[in-house]
């Protein structure tokens, strides 16, 4: 599996500059002179929380940050997740498309953290998904922590028909934040799908390329004391329930 750095820089190139190569390393030592009269600090994302779902266990399913954002399985309705061939790894799959009031949900949660909340600083957001076309509903959650009607939220999600991803931010007293792609998903072929908020501009990217901007205020802040959910909002009937499949989920801050 690629690791979210990777997926990070692939993705942000429009905004970011790649990390270092072995090339770059290779002619460090003449350079070094110079950096060290102009020394810069530069910031770098720190991935605050990433599943890769190669491990051993599904359940529980344990942070790659080591960080310890370990997520538990809750599922209803005989619901539960298998593992996938993805690669040379495994992905997650979710339980398929279901009519009806006592359809199978499982979902993926992780306990509140504090620095699993942005606040105002730049974070991106994302995973690879593979949806089918006949699996699309009104609503399903890849990723999220918080409620938009309760405090403040970010989100990643596959609504409607057509199968297009879109990003949510909610701050207090900001109201929904989205920003559709202009593009579907739900073709049965893997996408790694982004959400990056820097400043006052929020985007979605998917396959590393920019397919919807807003402007979102700058004082736009999200702290809450929610869980982090991958799969859906619970257990609860109207769970928005993800029933695709899906890797390397990650949260990145900075």
């Amino acid at each position: 599996m690629r690791s979210p750095a990777y997926l990070l820089a692939a993705a942000l190139a429009v905004t970011l500059v790649a990390p270092p190569t072995a090339a770059h390393a290779a002619v460090a030592p003449r350079s070094a002179a110079i950096v060290s009269q102009f020394p810069i600090e530069v910031a770098l994302p720190v991935t605050v929380a990433w599943y890769g779902f190669d491990g051993a266990r599904f359940t529980p399913v344990l942070d790659g940050t080591g960080r310890g954002h370990t997520m538990r399985l809750v599922t209803r309705y005989g619901g539960t997740i298998r593992p996938i061939l993805h690669g040379a790894g495994m992905g997650i799959r979710f339980p398929r498309k279901c009519a009806g009031s006592r359809c199978p949900k499982a979902v993926l949660q992780s306990p509140h953290a504090a620095d699993l909340n942005p606040g105002v600083r730049p974070f991106t957001y994302g995973a690879t998904v593979r949806l089918a076309p006949s699996q699309t509903t009104s609503g399903q959650n890849v990723l999220q922590k918080g409620f938009s009607a309760t405090g403040s939220q970010y989100k990643l999600q596959i609504d409607g028909r057509a199968g297009r991803p879109s990003c949510v931010l909610v701050g207090t007293r900001t109201g929904i934040k989205l920003v559709r792609s202009a593009v579907t998903v739900a073709d049965g072929i893997w996408h790694t799908v982004q959400c990056r908020r820097i400043g006052t501009v929020f985007r979605i990217l998917v396959d590393g390329v920019v397919r919807g901007q807003i402007a979102v205020p700058a004082s736009l802040s999200v702290v809450n004391g929610r869980p982090l959910s991958i799969g859906g909002k619970g257990v609860y009937p109207d769970n928005d329930q993800f029933q695709g499949h899906l890797d390397n989920v990650y949260v990145q801050v900075g």
